[in-house]
């Protein structure tokens, strides 16, 4: 495997997927953003586009979070990480450094000294894009109706099959 891509997307979630009993947050993955619940999906891919691996969120988790939990799922014989201004942290690219991956993020705006980046590997990044527009291409993953986050979980995984038998 040469690199990988690496990003999140958020889903709205229906009023019913609230309230599972006996749930706490973590179990249920759900986020409050203006007026709905949400649940952000971070998502590895190969450099083809096609899913790696997953963890679920509530929707006002950030980016950067998740990126070192992804990144210990899927490890040998990465040689670039591709991500955006989101994955954009010293410690996570000195983690990258450390485990000799070429990180490929684009600076933030905010940045006093920002780092050089390689466009053109990073024009790349569409191809992850591209997969979550292929996952939001199903209701059941656009609009989230179930209480728990493993049975989404379940569904996201059954539609990354679907994408890889393609």
């Amino acid at each position: 495997m040469q690199q990988i891509l690496i990003d999140s997307t958020i889903t709205r979630a229906h009023a019913c997927a609230a309230g599972a009993a006996g749930s706490s947050a973590k179990t249920e993955a759900l986020g409050r953003s203006k007026g709905s619940f949400t649940t952000k999906i971070h998502a590895i891919t190969d450099a083809p586009g096609n899913p790696l691996d997953f963890i679920l969120t509530g929707g006002q988790a950030s980016d950067i979070g998740q990126a070192e939990n992804l990144l210990a799922l899927t490890t040998e014989g990465v040689a670039a990480l591709v991500g955006d201004k989101g994955y954009d942290s010293d410690a996570f690219i000195q983690t990258l450094t450390e485990k000799a991956i070429e990180p490929v993020i684009a600076p933030r705006s905010n940045r006093i000294n920002p780092r050089d980046c390689d466009w053109f590997t990073y024009k790349e990044r569409d191809l992850i894009e591209c997969f979550f527009n292929k996952i939001k291409h199903y209701r059941r993953i656009s609009s989230r109706y179930e209480k728990l986050a493993r049975n989404y979980m379940g569904f996201i995984r059954f539609v990354s099959a679907l994408i890889w038998l393609r």
